[in-house]
């Protein structure tokens, strides 16, 4: 018998913001999440998010300052969709947002990938990635870190 799981995936990540009103927005913006359930009470305020009716994304209002990429924790939450356009099209929504890239455009995942993405902050300074598996390569050019995975020195 092991004493490890034997069936396991990630079930949804939860992430401290500073305006849950705001990062609804976003979130449901740029990944069309739902909210599944929201908790309002004043110094309690969550929403639980869905799609497809699973829930992917708990925030919670619970913090004071934005994301700090200094210290120990979450590096970046990352989502993997199905083409390059897929790509493209959450870049167009995040820039109507105004949202912070770390690169210019679709980049790849290393130097000859043909995975690759883009990566950007929510409005907290949360790094994300939206990345797709397969024709980056020649829609991106060369990798913005040599020698190291993109995703990891954002």
């Amino acid at each position: 018998m092991s004493s490890t799981p034997t069936s396991l995936k990630t079930g949804h990540v939860g992430l401290n913001v500073t305006d849950l009103d705001r990062s609804i927005a976003f979130y449901r913006a740029v990944f069309g999440f739902e909210v599944g359930t929201e908790g309002k009470e004043e110094g309690r305020r969550y929403a639980l998010l869905t799609r497809d009716g699973q829930m992917l994304l708990t925030l919670w209002q619970q913090s004071s300052a934005g994301f700090a990429a200094d210290r120990a924790g979450l590096h970046h939450l990352s989502f993997q969709v199905e083409s390059v356009e897929e790509v493209r099209a959450a870049e167009a929504v995040l820039k109507d947002l105004g949202a912070e890239f770390a690169y210019e455009g679709v980049v790849p995942h290393g130097e000859g990938a043909d995975s690759g993405g883009i990566f950007f902050g929510d409005p907290d300074g949360v790094r994300l990635e939206i990345y797709t598996p397969s024709g980056a390569a020649a829609d991106s050019g060369e990798a913005p870190t040599a020698g190291a995975p993109t995703c990891g020195f954002f």
